[in-house]
């Protein structure tokens, strides 16, 4: 004969055993039992969240009552996901075709299902409850999809590869069960595209390298998503053909003078080509043109030969001016004696700025006459 005692702590329950089939849950306290033939067993689980253990679905089945009394069986049908409430908080979700038994000896204990064919997405207080909740372990996604739309961006959402919906800025959640839930989403504001440098020949077979800069901006957002994988990467390669048509079909001459037109002719064609995607190219143009070295140090030279060329032909300009302006001067003072004598006497004032005394003798009977009307004369006096 042996006595057998076991203990129960309050967060715990027991489950008396004898030969592989259960007789009686243990409540907290201490049970003493006579096992004449060494033959009962107790268990001690913890009472409290999921009961994980075999004997919760052959309890759930032979001893209905025991269950009822112990544990709430949490079993969501098809097209539906059970979310459990431990002391009012979202603590567990369970997908269609799971069983959990869930002890509500020690918490409050509520269940709450949704049907997810049907509302597929969760309001924003149920996300805000939901989203930390833990998952019974079996799915291979998470239960909850959550998207997340910036500022500025226009997020799509797909079932499936299927699109449901285009969502403005904010945080969303939806059932990713039966499903599979996937987002993009994209910024509608203008983008810049920087189209990096590459080599071009011109008409003239001379290699040169062009960059461009252009902006695009999305003006339909399910076009632009469907019509195209990447919008960016299609206008990119556009705006390459038709930067190689431009440049190829005009001289280097006319490519680096006639920008504007270059510039017109490659929007031209990246718009037409374009056609509706949802995409609008708002502005294009040549930010760089790079020349090899031996061609840059060539164009400098013909720019310097130009430039001198210039500074030449402006000096002779001045000289021929300055040579005309002295015969009209000639002519006036020929014609008129009084311009003749002032120009003299500024000759002479011009002289004796050089000239630190002068001595002048009145001997002759001259004095500062012999100064005045002998020393500087710019015309033989009768």
């Amino acid at each position: 004969m042996i006595r057998k005692e076991f203990i129960v702590a309050e967060n715990q329950r027991g489950l008396l055993v004898k030969d592989g089939r259960l007789l009686q849950m243990l409540d907290p306290g201490r049970h003493t039992f006579w096992d004449w033939d060494n033959r009962l067993s107790a268990e001690i689980v913890t009472a409290q969240g999921v009961f994980n253990s075999p004997w919760a679905a052959i309890i759930e089945k032979l001893h209905p009552a025991m269950a009822a009394e112990y544990f709430m069986v949490v079993r969501p049908g098809e097209g539906q996901a059970a979310v459990v409430w431990l002391d009012g908080r979202a603590s567990l979700i369970v997908r269609p075709g799971q069983a959990v038994h869930v002890w509500k000896v020690l918490n409050d204990v509520r269940v709450e299902t949704f049907d997810v064919l049907a509302e597929p997405r969760l309001g924003k207080a149920q996300l805000v409850a939901f989203e930390k909740a833990d998952t019974v372990t079996g799915g291979t996604v998470a239960a909850i999809a959550i998207v997340s739309v910036a500022e500025a961006q226009a997020g799509l959402v797909f079932f499936d590869g299927e699109l449901i919906e285009t969502l403005k800025p904010g945080r969303y959640g939806y059932w990713q069960i039966g499903r599979k839930v996937t987002a993009r989403t994209l910024d509608t504001r203008p983008l810049p595209l920087e189209v990096t440098a590459q080599e071009i020949l011109t008409r003239d077979r001379i290699s040169i390298r062009v960059t461009l800069t252009s902006f695009v901006q999305v003006a339909d957002v399910e076009k632009a998503a469907l019509a195209t994988p990447d919008y960016q990467a299609h206008i990119y390669k556009l705006v390459q053909f038709a930067v190689r048509e431009a440049v190829g079909g005009r001289t280097l001459d006319e490519v680096l003078n006639d920008r504007e037109t270059v510039d017109a002719q490659i929007v031209g064609h990246v718009r037409r080509e374009l056609g509706d995607i949802g995409v609008v190219v708002t502005e294009l143009g040549v930010k760089d043109v790079i020349l090899p070295g031996e061609m840059r140090e060539l164009i400098n030279k013909v720019i310097e030969a130009e430039k001198l060329a210039q500074a030449n032909l402006i000096r002779r300009r001045e000289e021929t001016a300055a040579t005309r302006s002295l015969l009209n001067t000639a002519k006036l003072m020929e014609d008129n004696p009084t311009l003749l004598r002032l120009k003299e006497l500024e000759s002479l004032e011009r002289v004796t700025e050089k000239i630190g005394r002068i001595d002048v003798h009145a001997s002759s009977g001259e004095g500062l006459n012999a100064v005045l009307d002998r020393l500087v004369h710019l015309k033989p006096r009768d």
